[in-house]
Formats: C-alpha cells, structure tokens, sequence
C-alpha cells in the first residue's frame, strides 16, 4: 500500500468519517462519559488502544479464521484487549476507572471496533488496518475530548480541574446532566454537517 493511500485511511478518521459525528457511531459512550474532559480523554485513548490492538489481530489472522466464526471470533480478540485496558486503568488510573465504570467493558460491543474489524481489518494488510484503527481512534478521542471540555466549560465553570472562571461565575448545570449531552451532541452535528457542506 502506497503512502498516501495510508494517510488516506488514516486522516479519514480525523474528518471524513469521525465516528460520533459523521459515522454516528459509539453514542453511548459518547454520551455517557463527556462530563468533563479527562473522562473524554480517558475513554477515547482505552477505545484507541482496543482499537489498533483488534485491527492488528484482526488482520493477522483474517486467512485462517474461518467466515462462519468471524464475528465470534473478533468479540474474543476485541474482549481480550478490553480486559488488558481494564486492568491495567486498575492499577495505574484508578480514579478513572472508577469514574468510567461500565463504560470499560461495554467496549468489547462498541460498534466502531467491531465495525472496524469486520469493515476493514478482515479484508486489509497490517499496515493499513493500523491506520485505520489509529484515525478512528485518535478522531473518536478528539471528539470525545471536545465534547467533555465543552460540557465541563460550560457545565462547571473549569477545564480539566481548573477554574476558568472565578467565584461569580454561575454554571449551566444543565450541561454536565444527561440532555446537556443531547443538546451539545446535537448542536456539535449541526455545526460539522454545516462545515462538511462547506
């Protein structure tokens, strides 16, 4: 595969199909975790992780695992490295953890890995499918991590723990709830369709 070929697969990601907003895909999460940026951060780089680790399997394999036991098969090598992530958030980001919650094992369903694998790793080469996990993982954090600094700007008056905007300052609390969510989700849709027209 050509160079510029991989950064096709690999900018993709970043804009022509970013998971939450073009694809529409991995909501749950999405909506779920973007109280604040670290979240967002967190959530997206576990994601990215499980992401490129499944492609890479994936790809590997995808002559020797047979097409009646793919989709069984990817959930196994998907929940493998979800488990890999959730132990090791234990024990070096536990706070985190615990502030994602379930959010962590509920990756082994996310539709964006298991769409990835069955879309691109099972019929790519290594390289390729690093490239495209990579973009949509860096494109999904990016957007996860845009989403929880606006919902915590806004929604708390800080920006990863720091205040912005001193003791005055009154938080639209609606935004760290969940229609906060919907709301800024939905406007952050209308905004990259209006840009994408463009």
């Amino acid at each position: 595969m050509s160079e510029t070929s991989l950064v096709q697969e690999f900018t993709k990601g970043l804009w022509k199909e970013i998971p939450p907003f073009r694809l529409v895909l991995g909501l749950c999460p999405t909506l779920a975790v973007t109280k604040a940026f670290s979240t967002g951060l967190g959530m997206g780089l576990a994601l990215t992780f499980v992401l490129v680790c499944s492609n890479i399997l994936v790809s590997a394999l995808r002559k020797i695992i047979p097409s009646k036991v793919r989709v069984p098969c990817f959930i196994i090598i998907i929940a493998t490295f979800v488990v890999i992530v959730e132990l090791v958030m234990q024990a070096y980001t536990y706070p985190l953890f615990l502030t994602l919650g379930i959010f962590i094992p509920l990756i082994v369903v996310n539709c964006i890995v298991l769409g990835r694998a069955e879309a691109f790793a099972s019929k790519n080469g290594l390289v390729a499918s690093i490239a495209d996990g990579l973009g949509m993982g860096v494109g999904f954090t990016l957007s996860l991590s845009v989403l929880g600094s606006i919902r915590e700007i806004f929604g708390a008056g800080a920006w990863n723990g720091m205040d912005l905007f001193g003791p005055s300052f009154q938080p639209f609390t609606f935004m760290v709830e969940a229609p906060g969510a919907f709301v800024c989700l939905g406007l952050m849709l209308g905004i990259m369709n209006l840009i994408g027209k463009k």
